[in-house]
């Protein structure tokens, strides 16, 4: 059964976007976008809300701006990737993306026994409706070493605990630091 896997990088006091919105304090090196590069390979479908939708789409043109060859990779794996879009106020969706027609949970369930590659989901929104329904099987922080002082939470608050276990770990260059985490079973 495929997984879903929410990825984000996240700022040392756990945000996602700083209050105004601004996501430049993270903005990937080289080494960083060579391995998000690689887990865009090996994902399967690409779940988006409107807004990390509509972010995404510069990759649907950026090799019109003839970019480094890291970005045409990248852009060509990325517009291959299937998306699905979850928005209420989108009428349509552009390249290899589709609107989701169902709510959250039977459009996840669905997705996750069909064969394929493991299922990412990225942006809050999203994510916080797939931790509410206790859909999310790995959490994937990309720790960069600052402090934001608030913004977007890349987790919302919850209404029950969730143990996790610590699965990998890898420190980047750029004193990024990669954690894996995977739900612990409160079957003991």
């Amino acid at each position: 059964m495929r997984r879903l896997i929410y990825s984000m990088t996240v700022s040392l006091d756990g945000f996602i976007a700083g209050p105004d919105g601004a996501i430049d304090w993270s903005m990937p090196d080289e080494e960083l976008f060579r391995f998000h590069t690689q887990q865009v390979r090996e994902t399967g479908v690409q779940l988006c809300g409107r807004r990390l939708y509509e972010t995404m789409l510069y990759w649907e043109t950026v090799q019109e701006t003839s970019p480094p060859d890291e970005y045409v990779e990248f852009a060509q794996i990325w517009k291959a990737l299937p998306k699905v879009v979850f928005s209420t106020t989108l009428g349509s969706v552009v390249g290899n993306a589709r609107l989701a027609r169902e709510g959250v949970g039977a459009e996840v369930a669905r997705l996750k026994e069909q064969p394929g590659k493991d299922i990412a989901v990225g942006g809050a929104g999203l994510a916080r409706a797939c931790m509410q329904l206790g859909l999310i099987d790995e959490w994937r922080l990309f720790v960069s070493p600052v402090l934001l002082g608030g913004g977007t939470p890349y987790v919302p608050p919850l209404d029950a605990t969730v143990n996790l276990e610590l699965v990998g770990t890898q420190t980047f260059g750029a004193r990024v630091v990669y954690l894996r985490y995977r739900p612990v079973s409160n079957d003991l």
